[in-house]
């Protein structure tokens, strides 16, 4: 029997921006080793991320990301679509991996300013986030063919940032009436036939969080990109806040599923299914 992957190389929800939002990686990455001001753009892409992070969670790495664009976009028809190794993914990694990438920052940023009365202050700022762009795009791409288009994101530093701060933004109150999650209709609706694992860019499983007391995702590390809810089979699935999810229960059509019995599970191997034609 053909071994499957649990993971399939689903469709993305590609908006206009996330379709072509792989070109300002391009423009930054590689134009900046030519002319450095164009790696100014990175510290305005910061500022957007943290900003949006406060109210949205991590919504800008699943709709804006020049960087995720580039790997869902150009690169997953190449990936391999594997598993991502847990070591990777792991608090850890991504804990040390931030403090270095920080410290690494702040040394280029201290060179520079040693230099100032040599080169311009601007040029060396716009080299230092182009050159980094640019080892982002080769690192993430590779690490996106090899394993999954999503690799990198698992402990990326701005992906790291907006967890912080999408903490911070939950705490004070000001995620309460914007930040959309995913959301089913009602559980008494999922089958828990696993495919929103399946096709999610980041590797999570929304279906085995959902229980009789919630509706909604949770799981910090969603990128909100509606991967899960486009290819969700009984199309049960959508971005709602907290208010919204409690009407869509409320309104959910629940005939016929009352009175059924409901066993969570999970879905841990996948087998493809061959016909058996009689003769």
């Amino acid at each position: 029997m053909k071994k499957v992957s649990f993971y399939m190389k689903a469709t993305r929800a590609f908006s206009t921006v996330r379709k072509s939002a792989w070109l300002v990686t391009l423009a930054v990455a590689v134009g900046g080793q030519f002319y450095p001001p164009l790696g100014l753009l990175v510290p305005l892409i910061m500022i957007s991320l943290m900003g949006m992070s406060l109210f949205k969670g991590r919504y800008w790495c699943g709709n804006f990301c020049p960087h995720g664009s580039f790997f869902d976009f150009l690169l997953q028809p190449l990936s391999r679509n594997k598993k991502i190794p847990g070591l990777l993914a792991s608090k850890i990694t991504v804990v040390l991996f931030f403090v270095f990438f920080m410290f690494n920052l702040t040394g280029r940023f201290v060179t520079a300013l040693q230099y100032i009365e040599h080169v311009s202050l601007l040029n060396s700022i716009g080299t230092i986030f182009s050159t980094t762009y640019l080892m982002v795009l080769l690192a993430g791409g590779l690490l996106a063919v090899i394993f999954s288009p999503r690799t990198w994101c698992q402990f990326c530093p701005m992906g790291s940032i907006q967890t912080l701060l999408y903490k911070l933004g939950k705490a004070v109150g000001l995620t309460a009436a914007r930040d959309k999650k995913v959301t089913v209709s009602h559980q008494l609706l999922c089958h828990s036939c696993g495919k929103c694992a399946r096709v999610c860019p980041m590797q999570l499983a929304p279906y085995r969080e959902f229980s009789h007391s919630r509706n909604q995702f949770n799981d910090e590390r969603c990128i909100r990109c509606l991967t899960c809810v486009k290819n969700c089979t009984v199309k049960i699935l959508s971005l709602a806040a907290a208010t919204e999810a409690g009407t869509l229960m409320k309104e959910a059509n629940l005939e016929g599923f009352q009175e059924s019995s409901h066993y969570r599970g999970e879905v841990i191997h996948v087998k493809e299914l061959i016909p058996n034609f009689c003769t």
